[in-house]
């Protein structure tokens, strides 16, 4: 069964910094792609950034690029999300999750499952 653990956020000021970290685990990490979404309240669960298994490839959706990086470690079945220059809109659970299929490849929200419960991240003006 995948399990998927998100931590790092936090309560930071307008145009500062966090690192969201999510361990894996139940899966063969290195062959899966990873993504990121968030939830602000009220919203709906919006699909941020997304991994190659292989690391070579990342998306990023318009509201948050070029300000957050995602990356991740195969050896440690981590990917991680830098978020640089908040903004106070960035506010929301975020989450990580598994794609839905061994290498696959995908940009869009439904290529991705496996949900972990997520970390809050409040950006104060």
């Amino acid at each position: 069964q995948v399990q998927l653990v998100e931590s790092g956020g936090g309560l930071v000021q307008a145009g500062g910094s966090l690192r969201l970290s999510c361990a894996a685990s139940g899966l063969k990490f290195s062959i899966y792609s990873m993504g990121w979404f968030r939830q602000a309240p009220g919203n709906e669960r919006e699909f941020i950034a997304a991994i190659h298994w292989a690391g070579g490839i990342t998306w990023y959706a318009d509201s948050v690029k070029p300000r957050f990086t995602i990356s991740r470690d195969n050896a440690k079945n981590m990917v991680y999300l830098q978020l640089n220059s908040l903004k106070l809109e960035d506010t929301a659970v975020y989450y990580c999750a598994s794609g839905q299929r061994a290498f696959q490849w995908g940009i869009g929200p439904r290529d991705y499952g496996s949900w972990g419960q997520g970390t809050q991240v409040t950006v104060s003006s």
